[in-house]
């Protein structure tokens, strides 16, 4: 599957991922799927709602249960997305937040987060400048594989 992501929706992103740092952004993907690909047609920037109830679900030391390390979107805006895109005639094609001064490679949290339905979109950022974007796709043994992200 390929991820057709305009030069505007990329930069949209990037700039979001910019903000935050060295907090991780986390935002939706909204659109279409034809011919193979997936098209987006919005990307919605939304609130990292990583908190400390959110944190007591992973055993992890506290250095790694931050804004800085973990992401999650709150539920409400979740189905708000999903109202909105059935709405349009869309769906929610997938997921994008950044990594902090790491690579735009997904976490073992990322992937035992992620659903199979969803492209998963990683910015790095280093000391504030997003450098590398990648697209992810869970396969059927629920293992990331790289998608394809042409314009």
């Amino acid at each position: 599957m390929v991820l057709r992501l305009s030069p505007q929706h990329r930069q949209h992103i990037e700039f979001h991922a910019e903000r935050c740092y060295p907090r991780e952004c986390c935002g939706l993907i909204l659109g279409y799927a034809e011919a193979g690909e997936k098209r987006v047609a919005e990307v919605w920037e939304t609130e990292n709602a990583w908190d400390d109830e959110t944190a007591t679900t992973f055993d992890e030391t506290a250095e790694f249960n931050t804004q800085e390390r973990r992401y999650t979107i709150a539920a409400e805006v979740m189905l708000e997305a999903q109202k909105t895109s059935r709405d349009r005639g869309w769906q929610i094609l997938g997921i994008y937040h950044s990594h902090p001064n790491h690579p735009a490679i997904p976490s073992e949290v990322d992937r035992s987060w992620a659903w199979p339905q969803y492209s998963y979109v990683i910015v790095s950022v280093r000391e504030g400048l997003a450098i590398d974007l990648r697209s992810w796709q869970l396969d059927e043994n629920h293992q990331f594989r790289a998608e394809t992200v042409r314009s």
